[in-house]
């Protein structure tokens, strides 16, 4: 049983304080990397039981997969708000605001909230006990403890990573939604499908209903075993029809309508059906509010800029199947990526013909802009390394011309730097 030393602490006064203290006093993935990874749910079951299991008070719909869960995320959010219940949505990473992670109906959680609630759990000794919470252990139970205090209907909640071992997955859903499998977190989750989809299918929770969004042929029978271990009925979007209106395929890159057909496939089975007025108001206008980033943005056309947070070989074989689609001339590529990236699996992608600007994100875990640019020209990319991304994406610029593409790309902490 985990204990608390009691002490007395100086309490945090302001909003920038508390955020300085999450952000550096507390382990942090996105920053430092694997020291952060735990390998039970240890942690978080003691959390939930010190601020009285606030999951437990809510709906909730858990989604997983190795790319488009956040994207399906906000689907699931915007259409449940636009047909009147009040919505958390946690998701994860942020972008620029740390509150950007957890959200209802849109808006970002108060300033006072999350100062409150770390000087709380400041003043049970949490920081001082054997408990050692990681940052995102933290931020998920402060999610779980707004959405009980503004008494949301449902909360949608997305894992970090994995799935088994995410600190999300104390949580017993209404409908487990997993988005696809594909290769990443590869030192954590395993090296092939198989061994990561055993990981994402640690979501499938006993009698609740889980629907898989892309069928592959790796990973289905590891879904239908462990659903099958816990009497979870088991669905895949492929065999469901599923209609996105034509007006708002148009207004999204065409990979976003595999997450739609997720995302409405899973509020239909739980028996919640949005006309197509709704699904438009939703996702034209609503997807706005909830801010929706760093998914093919499209900030210019003449050049045309595009800023995309694809990541892994998966995410950037979709992203460069999509731009196959646009008309430009020449490339002008804006990358950096974060330390722990495996190179092999995503340089051999990137168009050798391309003109490119390495950089780092100012964090930790960034990789050196001087070592991404060495390991690109193995692969025959070829540019300049510059001192940050905003002055790579200025020599973009001025290099570009209006008949040309600029592409930012290789992480969130990348976009992040330029939205």
């Amino acid at each position: 049983m985990t204990s608390f030393i009691c002490v007395v602490a100086v309490k945090l006064t302001t909003y920038k304080e508390t955020e300085r203290f999450l952000f550096k006093q507390l382990p942090m993935y996105q920053r430092i990397g694997p020291k952060t990874f735990k390998i039970d749910l240890k942690n978080i079951k003691a959390l939930s039981k010190l601020t009285g299991d606030p999951h437990k008070s809510f709906k909730s719909i858990h989604i997983a997969g190795t790319n488009g869960k956040g994207s399906t995320s906000y689907f699931v959010a915007s259409l449940l708000s636009e047909l009147g219940y009040k919505v958390g949505l946690y998701t994860s990473p942020h972008y620029k605001d740390y509150r950007e992670r957890i959200k209802i109906n849109g808006r970002y959680v108060s300033k006072t909230f999350v100062k409150s609630f770390v000087n709380e759990l400041i003043e049970k000794g949490l920081f001082n006990s054997a408990l050692k919470p990681s940052f995102f252990e933290i931020s998920v139970i402060m999610a779980f403890e707004y959405f009980k205090q503004e008494e949301v209907d449902f909360a949608v909640i997305e894992t970090g990573l994995g799935g088994r071992l995410d600190s999300t997955n104390i949580i017993i859903p209404e409908i487990s939604l997993i988005t696809n499998i594909g290769l990443d977190h590869t030192s954590f989750l395993g090296n092939t499908l198989q061994k990561i989809a055993r990981e994402k299918a640690g979501i499938i929770k006993k009698n609740i209903p889980v629907l898989i969004g892309r069928t592959q042929s790796e990973t289905k029978p590891i879904f239908i075993k462990k659903a099958k271990k816990v009497s979870a009925p088991i669905s895949f979007v492929s065999r469901m029809r599923i209609d996105i209106p034509a007006s708002i395929l148009k207004d999204f890159p065409a990979y976003q309508k595999e997450n739609m057909r997720t995302a409405l496939a899973g509020l239909k089975k739980i028996g919640i059906v949005p006309n197509e007025r709704q699904i438009k108001k939703a996702w034209r206008t609503g997807l706005k509010q909830w801010g929706f980033l760093g998914r093919y943005m499209k900030v210019s056309k003449r050049p045309l800029e595009i800023y995309d947070s694809a990541h892994n070989q998966d995410g950037l074989n979709i992203l460069f199947k999509e731009l196959k689609s646009e008309e430009y001339k020449s490339a002008h590529i804006v990358l950096a990526v974060v330390s722990d990236k495996d190179l092999k699996k995503v340089l051999n992608l990137f168009p050798k013909d391309a003109q490119y600007y390495f950089a780092q994100a100012t964090i930790p875990r960034a990789m050196p802009k001087e070592t991404l640019k060495a390991e690109a020209l193995k692969y025959g990319l070829k540019g300049k390394s510059y001192s940050s991304i905003r002055k790579a994406l200025a020599a973009a610029r001025i290099k570009g011309r209006p008949q040309d593409l600029i592409l930012v790309t290789g992480s969130i902490f990348t976009v992040a730097e330029v939205c």
